[in-house]
């Protein structure tokens, strides 16, 4: 079975200078949910991209050989160029995978891709965070319990600023009373798209065993699973005639 392409695309500012982040993440957040994803199994040939690199280390060549693109961001969000966004969306909307972590619910790609503002209620707080299950039947949940639990997370509240979702994969509620819609999925052109919110830079997040195993489902589960042909635009699935 070929291994799902994946891409973890950080900014890479603040765990780059950062002593707080630093701490947590010595060798940059990327590097640490790269291996967070890929250790004890086969399934995914990952690689890691971030904002620093030439055309933020997405060109086209690179997009083309991408399944699912996962992508964490904070503070960078204006700096991304218009043109790498606009190369991004057409390749979701051809059928490559999106995942977008914690603060991304404000980047150029994933405001553009749903055409809302993906503003919140936050609060840097460190509360402990339950992430209740409340569609268990659902890929991206396979081995996860009725909730899991993160000690210190940022807390997220409502109203968030999306779409209607396809599908509603986890509700977080904070100790400090607040609750919002953590994982949400969104189907654009053939692209799968989900939403998982934890991912603090100065929490522990990446290292934590259920949040992991959530975005090791999410990727298998955004997978186009197709051949794709690339045309000189976006590269696109072969029809079943095509295959014959």
């Amino acid at each position: 079975m070929e291994k799902i392409r994946v891409v973890v695309w950080n900014e890479h500012i603040q765990d780059k200078n950062q002593a707080d982040v630093l701490e947590v993440y010595p060798d940059g957040m990327n590097a640490a949910l790269k291996k967070g994803i890929t250790e004890g199994n086969d399934l995914f040939e990952v690689t890691e991209a971030t904002q620093d690199m030439p055309e933020h280390g997405l060109t086209e060549e690179v997009l083309n050989n991408t399944d699912v693109l996962i992508w964490w961001a904070h503070c960078g969000h204006e700096g991304v160029s218009d043109e790498v966004v606009a190369r991004v969306i057409r390749h979701v909307q051809a059928g490559m995978g999106f995942i977008a972590l914690h603060s991304a619910h404000y980047s150029k790609p994933f405001t553009r891709l749903l055409g809302t503002t993906g503003r919140l209620i936050w609060r840097e707080s460190g509360d402990t965070e339950v992430l209740w299950n409340v569609n268990p039947f659902h890929p991206i949940t396979k081995g996860i319990g009725e909730k899991f639990i993160l000690p210190a997370e940022e807390t997220y509240g409502e109203f968030f600023d999306v779409p209607k979702p396809d599908d509603n994969i986890f509700i977080g509620w904070f100790s400090g009373g607040e609750v919002f819609r953590s994982g949400l999925t969104f189907t654009r052109g053939l692209g799968k798209i989900f939403y998982f919110q934890p991912g603090h830079e100065t929490n522990p997040t990446f290292y934590n065993k259920d949040y992991l195993t959530v975005v090791k489902n999410a990727i298998q589960w955004a997978n186009p699973g197709r051949e794709k042909v690339f045309l000189g635009a976006p590269w696109v699935p072969k029809t079943i005639e095509d295959n014959k």
